[in-house]
């Protein structure tokens, strides 16, 4: 016999289904209000930086103000002010190598808390997570005290330490989820054929949670990049990074507007290219393990 379906069950799912797609719609447009939210400020300086420092100081501001490059020539230098490129490259250099050295050792600090556990792991774990609760500028004083004594004020690789010291801990917390995942069969394996503990960092557990250490890279260099107090506080002329020679465009003649916000521009660009450069590989890592 065929059943039949009732005409009041094909009106319940019908009347589901409506209401699955109206919550649906209701939350894509949340979803959208959200996002330009976020974005609009983005967006506002964006346009503020392409106005005469006339116009974006008007109040109300003006949308239909002339657009002009004025505070970008100004921001590198054209008006006789200080060149910015010493900055970017200190910022740059800074976070490049802060996060090779914190991949560097968080890689096997998190091969032995996932993969190779210790006793009491989460205790580690804890630990780690901890030292991130410590105020920044907490530290402030005795770091400068020290750094005054051995004459290392003023110095890029001063950064360098601070910065690897700050991210390693969040570092070797992502990474040790990202490589409990990792098969323990596959290092069973390597180490029958005679690969060695590098070995198998590197060419068998790195590999596979490319994406999870792809995003932990990002992170860290977002975190180096944007890092001001540190770098405001230790460093002078030769070391200053980018946040850092932003702030020099306070003055005692006012906040030039136009200028900061072109200013702004420029120095958030490397953080957003890296970003959309690696942004299949942030979304993998970020969501990696979610799903069994």
């Amino acid at each position: 016999m065929t059943a039949v379906s009732s005409p009041v069950a094909i009106t319940t799912e019908t009347d589901s289904a409506r209401r699955a797609k109206r919550r649906g719609a209701a939350l894509g447009l949340l979803a959208w209000f959200v996002g330009i939210l976020f974005v609009l400020p983005v967006l506002w300086m964006l346009l503020t930086s392409f106005h005469s420092e006339a116009d974006a100081a008007t109040n109300p501001p003006s949308l239909t103000a002339s657009l002009t490059l004025d505070g970008y020539k100004e921001f590198f230098g054209s008006g006789g002010g200080a060149s910015p490129w010493p900055s970017l490259l200190n910022s740059l250099g800074t976070s490049v190598f802060s996060t090779c050295f914190v991949l560097l050792l968080a890689l096997p600090a998190a091969y032995a808390l996932s993969i190779r556990p210790v006793r009491k792991w989460t205790d580690v774990m804890f630990f780690f997570l901890s030292t991130k609760m410590l105020p920044v500028v907490a530290g402030l004083l005795p770091i400068f005290l020290f750094a005054k004594d051995i004459d290392f004020l003023d110095n890029v690789w001063l950064l360098v330490i601070l910065y690897t010291s700050m991210n390693l801990p969040i570092a070797v917390w992502m990474m040790q989820s990202f490589l409990a995942d990792v098969p323990v069969s596959i290092i069973e394996a390597a180490q029958m054929d005679g690969a060695r503990l590098p070995t198998i960092l590197w060419r068998v557990v790195a590999p596979i949670a490319g994406p999870g250490i792809a995003a932990t890279s990002l992170i860290c260099f977002i975190f180096s990049w944007n890092e001001m107090l540190f770098a405001q506080v230790l460093t002078g002329v030769v070391a200053q990074t980018a946040p850092a020679f932003l702030t020099t465009f306070v003055t005692s003649q006012g906040l030039f507007l136009a200028k900061v916000c072109a200013a702004s521009i420029v120095i958030s660009l490397p953080v957003l290219a890296a970003g959309f450069a690696a942004q299949d590989k942030l979304v993998q890592g970020l969501s990696l393990g979610a799903v069994k």
